[in-house]
């Protein structure tokens, strides 16, 4: 797949709720993770385990997602970014609006970086 085809079935997947398979299907094995600081399960996490663990992490703190809104990608080479908006509720600070920017690379078909910005 080229950067355009991984960033429209990242975006498909994510949207149906399937995180955790976006990650087995299109995540490199030495994928790098970039958060914003002092997010609790760290700012940079490299490896796909690693990576997964972290979305487990984040998906089993949510009790309820009232909304959410992902952007199509813009693609710029072997670079992809997309805006996620959420309405959560959570088991560990209760209901927020979460809004970030996400920047993705892929190789060889594969994301092999990413990195999310969002106000804490």
């Amino acid at each position: 797949m080229n950067t355009l085809e991984v960033a429209k079935k990242w975006q498909e997947m994510c949207q149906q709720g399937k995180n955790i398979e976006c990650i087995e299907e299109l995540y490199a094995d030495n994928i790098t993770s970039k958060e914003m600081p002092g997010v609790p399960y760290g700012e940079v996490i490299s490896g796909k385990k690693e990576v997964l663990e972290k979305s487990k992490q984040w998906l089993d703190d949510v009790i309820e997602f009232h909304s959410g809104e992902i952007s199509d990608p813009v693609v710029a080479g072997n670079h992809f970014t997309s805006k996620m908006s959420f309405d959560v509720t959570f088991k560990s600070r209760g209901r927020q609006q979460m809004e970030e920017v996400c920047v993705f690379e892929v190789k060889d078909g594969k994301i092999t970086n990413e990195q999310f910005f969002y106000t804490m």
